[in-house]
Order: C-alpha cells, then structure tokens, then sequence
C-alpha cells in the first residue's frame, strides 16, 4: 500500500500520478475516516488521562470512605467509556486500512502516460518473423494434428478453458518449463523453489490481489468453510516467504524461481472459445521474484527482463519488449515490461510474460523490511518479480514459429537434449 504519510503530506502530487493510471482517489471518503479516527483518538486520551487521575485519587482513600464506592463508580463508567473508544478505534482504523488497500502504485516518473496497452511504448525487438511460404497453421490445428493436443478430452474432464497434452507435445510442454529453469538457476542465480498450489487470503491481500480480484480466483472449500486460496501466479508464495521478517542486508539480493500450475477465473469472461486457447483456468508458468535494497529495485528489473530475453533468444522466437503505460500497469507495480512473442497464425506480438518493479507498496503491506546491521533503523525492502513466462503459450509460440508445410514442428536447439535428441 503506500505511505499513509505521503498520502497526507504529499497528497496532489498523489493524486496527479494516480490519475495518470485512470484511478480518482475518493479524498473525501479518506478525510473523513481520517478526522472520524483522530476525533475517536482524541477522546480516547482525554478518557484514559482521566481514569488515571481518578483511580490515583482513589488509591489513598480506604473502604471506609464514605465517597469511595461513588469514586469507583465514576472510575469504573469511564474505564467501559474508554474500553468501548477502543472498540470504535479499530473499527475506524480496519475501514481505514480496507479503503487503502484499494489504492494503487503510484507510476514511476519516467513511465509513459497512456491509457492503456495500445499506449505501450515498444524499446526493442530481437529476431525476424520468418515468411512462410505456405498457409500458416495455428498451434490448436498442430497440436491436434499430432494427437499431441486434444481439447475434447479436457472439455469431457474439466469443461471449458483447459487442455490435455500428450506424448511429444506434453513431452515438449515440459521440456520448455526445465530449460527455463536450468537456465535461471544456473546463470541467473536463482534459486528453484517447490510451494504449495493453495494460499491464505493474507497472501493474497500482501501481494495486492485481495479484496479486489476476490471473483478471479478459486477458492478451496473444507467441510463447507473457505481454508484458502488457488495460487494465481507463483510469484504469490514467493513474495510472502519474506512477510513479516527483517532481513540482513547480507541476504539481499533474494533471488527465487518456482514453476507451478497457476489458476485463473478470468478466462470464463472471454466466452467459450477455447480455439485460440490463450485463457485458459489452468496454466504453468516459471515465476522470478528478487527482493532487493531499494536503490537496486531499478537495475534488478532490468536484469529480470534480460532473464526472459535470453529465454526467447535460446528458443529462437522473435520477440519485442514494451514498457508499460500507466493506464496498463499492474496494480503493485511503479514500473512493467510487457515481453511479446511473436505469433504467425495471429500476425501480431502476444505477451509471454510481464516484468515488475513494485518499489515498497507489497512490502509495506507484508511488513518486509531490511537492516545493514543490528543497531541501523530497518527499511521496506523492494520487490522486483516476473508472474511468470507462460509455458503454455511458449509452447504455441514454438509449435508456430517452427512449423513445417507437413505439420512437423522443428525442436529449437536448446531443448533437444530434453527431448530425447529428437529434431522435430
């Protein structure tokens, strides 16, 4: 979340920035649960100085006072008046905390103003759409052309938006997950983690998706009570490990990789068409997260997004990179790449996976912080982390960019010796 204090003090640059986003700041909602909390807090230290100075009073005076029992009826009516403050206090103060969960990252100086992703801006493309020389097939017909793919059978298990591989296809699907994680934590320096696939609700409020994406995601039911969450990105568990700690500067950079299935509700809002295949309820992804000192956040998501550029370079795929506008940013995000692969079938970039720096805003939610040494004051940590390259659409990127007229797909170099040494 952001600084109640910058909020305060710093209030119309604030609102500048978040409606270069499309976001209007209710500010008179916020100053009235502001003036409402400093009156309750007022009247509270008024009621708490007053017990003191009465039960003080009270102290000296035995039982056989005649005014000790009306002295102790007074101290005691204030004490409940003080108990209740208390109760309205926090009442005030969890609204308080609840509306300013729904704000925004502010965007970072030097991030295009738009509206949204048309407004991107492209800062470089690597590679060149091959020209085929016969009719392009999209990876839904190659895949079932193969048997390799075969989305009547996930219909039959699941319904709508999933999909079931098989033989060379699941066999590739898998292959392009381990070279995206052998590459990562052997030259990245990431170390692979293994998470569990359901979170607690506190998971998702620190990384910024409850209470407002509540209807895009899966809840898991126990004898009829919520017990958590589907992870929607990996990037979720892993943010969360450092909740909560103060960590020794010696330990930063924190660099972190997990490969899970990853589940969305957002695909049933894009109706039953499941030819493109794109959303999907169920998908794989290999996520990054780096925590890092504040001055290094910039640099390190410059590095993340060379990490996925050397993914699609190791594949051959023609990809373009694109810094995010304001009015497209993720909601925890102060600054987004958008990594793009190229599509023949679609004759357009698809995004593979996204790329961000989210300053404090999650660590000040999470309460994560760091120290240089025992004695020196702690400071918010920064979190850089990619939600994920989506390995399912990796997988289409590969089957159709490296199609053949006959429907062969060409195996990328890097992956051969996970598939067996097999070329096609």
């Amino acid at each position: 979340m952001l600084d109640p204090h910058q909020l305060c003090d710093q209030l119309r640059s604030v609102l500048d920035r978040l409606t270069t986003r499309g976001f209007t700041l209710d500010v008179a909602y916020m100053e009235s649960l502001e003036g409402r909390r400093e009156a309750v807090q007022t009247r509270n230290e008024k009621l708490q100085a007053e017990c003191n100075v009465r039960f003080k009073a009270i102290d000296p005076i035995t039982a056989k006072s005649s005014d000790y029992a009306l002295r102790m009826g007074h101290g005691e009516r204030a004490t409940d008046e003080l108990a209740a403050g208390k109760v309205e206090l926090d009442a005030i103060q969890a609204e308080l905390t609840d509306f300013l969960l729904t704000i925004p990252n502010l965007p970072d100086g030097l991030v295009p103003v738009g509206r949204g992703q048309d407004d991107n801006v492209e800062v470089r493309r690597w590679g060149v759409p091959r020209q085929l020389d016969f009719e392009i097939k999209d990876s839904v017909f190659l895949g079932t052309l193969s048997g390799g793919l075969d989305l009547d059978a996930a219909y039959t298990l699941s319904g709508a938006h999933f999909s079931l591989l098989r033989g060379p296809i699941a066999r590739l699907h898998r292959a392009l997950a381990q070279f995206m994680i052998e590459m990562h934590t052997s030259l990245h320096g990431y170390e692979e983690t293994y998470v569990p696939c359901i979170v607690q609700s506190s998971a998702l409020q620190c990384t910024g998706l409850l209470p407002r994406l509540e209807e895009d995601l899966f809840r898991v039911m126990s004898n009829g009570t919520a017990s958590g969450y589907l992870i929607p990105s990996g990037d979720v568990a892993l943010v969360n490990l450092v909740a909560g700690k103060t960590l020794d500067a010696k330990q930063l950079p924190l660099k972190l990789l997990v490969n899970t299935p990853c589940f969305r509700n957002e695909a049933g809002r894009y109706g039953r068409d499941t030819r493109v295949t794109f959303r999907q309820y169920q998908v794989d992804e290999v996520a990054l997260v780096n925590i890092v000192e504040p001055s290094a956040s910039m640099s390190a998501l410059e590095e993340m997004v060379a990490c996925g550029e050397r993914v699609l370079q190791g594949l051959e795929l023609p990809y373009r990179i694109r810094v995010v506008c304001t009015g497209d940013l993720g909601f925890s995000a102060l600054k987004s790449y958008d990594l793009d692969v190229w599509m023949p079938s679609m004759g357009r970039y698809r995004t593979v996976g996204s790329f961000s720096n989210a300053g404090d805003f999650l660590a000040r939610r999470m309460l994560a912080s760091c120290r240089t040494s025992a004695t020196s004051q702690a400071k918010l940590v920064h979190t850089v982390s990619s939600s994920g390259m989506a390995v399912g659409i990796l997988l289409k990127a590969i089957l159709e960019n490296h199609q053949e007229v006959d429907g062969r797909i060409r195996i990328p170099g890097v992956l051969k010796p996970m598939m067996g040494g097999v070329t096609v």
